[in-house]
């Protein structure tokens, strides 16, 4: 008789594939589609940036009301359409539209007289619709779990503020993998710990960096890259000195509505991958869990509820 964990590990296997034609991703999932493959400069990076973050109001902006708002001149605007592959800014500009349409006309109408706190949930709603979006194609997040899932040692790497995030993965994923490595420390202790996990034989650092983003969260990066380990990084920006140095992005959005911001999306898009590694080795899993199950019985780690 399996666990409720075991259980829940195999009736929500991912399944491959897209879902039905008529799912559409979410407007800032095609911006950053769109704004993701051209290498472009920090400048142009922001342009981007600003796009993404304030679509509604930017897509019908003019070139000189938009170089404005981002703080660059009219030629670097232009510069930028023709990057990411328009013939000029009002090209770009009636795509931008499209989008923002598109999404105005799919997305559910703002509540009369929302609280503070009613408008940071709504956000969060939003977040994780746009996540459901993304997860219209499940593919990218099953390969990057069987990496994961592949790799021993796999490290996991959180700092600061991103801290809650690694750990409750890290947490997760000792249940179904053999050896798992939180690093939660910056500076030369991250160092030692990310040169350490390649020697032992790992290939794969899962990073969490929500905002705001340190400058020691991207050092450690580069120290994994440069020991050479790939990078699975889970943030929210798909554009940025730290996108640039990771092997495969996964950007969601974050809660900003309070003071301090919420994770829904990326905590969804964490059980997610930890999904993706529980389907990678199926057997491994069921054996490890079955273990766990008996040493918590064994030594009642929990309160019967």
């Amino acid at each position: 008789m399996p666990s409720p964990q075991q259980a829940r590990a195999q009736a929500s296997a991912i399944t491959s594939g897209r879902t039905a034609p008529g799912t559409e991703a979410a407007p800032t999932s095609r911006l950053r589609e769109l704004f993701d493959g051209p290498r472009l400069s920090p400048g142009q990076r922001r342009i981007a940036q600003y796009l993404i973050e304030h679509l509604t109001e930017a897509a019908f902006l003019s070139i000189t009301e938009l170089a404005d708002r981002v703080g660059v001149s009219q030629p670097s605007v232009t510069r930028f359409a023709a990057a990411v592959g328009f013939s000029g800014y009002p090209a770009l500009r009636e795509r931008l539209q499209s989008i923002a349409l598109s999404g105005l006309a799919g997305g559910p109408g703002e509540e009369d007289r929302a609280n503070e706190l009613q408008a940071a949930v709504d956000a969060e709603i939003t977040n994780l619709e746009n996540l459901r979006r993304d997860f219209a194609d499940p593919d990218r997040v099953i390969r990057v779990g069987r990496e994961l899932s592949r790799s021993t040692p796999l490290t996991v790497l959180g700092l600061r503020i991103s801290v809650s995030l690694a750990e409750y993965f890290g947490y997760a994923a000792r249940r179904i993998h053999p050896d798992v490595r939180l690093v939660t420390r910056g500076g030369s202790v991250a160092y030692d710990a990310l040169s350490q996990a390649r020697e032992a034989g790992g290939d794969w650092v899962l990073a969490f960096a929500m905002p705001r983003h340190s400058q020691e969260t991207l050092q450690a990066v580069r120290v994994a890259r440069d020991a050479g380990l790939k990078v699975a990084l889970v943030t929210d920006l798909a554009l940025g000195p730290l996108a640039d140095e990771a092997d495969v992005t996964f950007a969601t959005g974050t809660g900003s509505r309070l003071v301090f911001d919420s994770y829904a999306a990326p905590g969804v898009l964490a059980a997610a991958l930890l999904q993706a590694m529980t389907d990678a080795d199926p057997e491994r899993t069921q054996a490890r869990l079955e273990k766990y199950e008996q040493l918590s019985e064994q030594h009642q780690f929990f309160l019967r509820d």
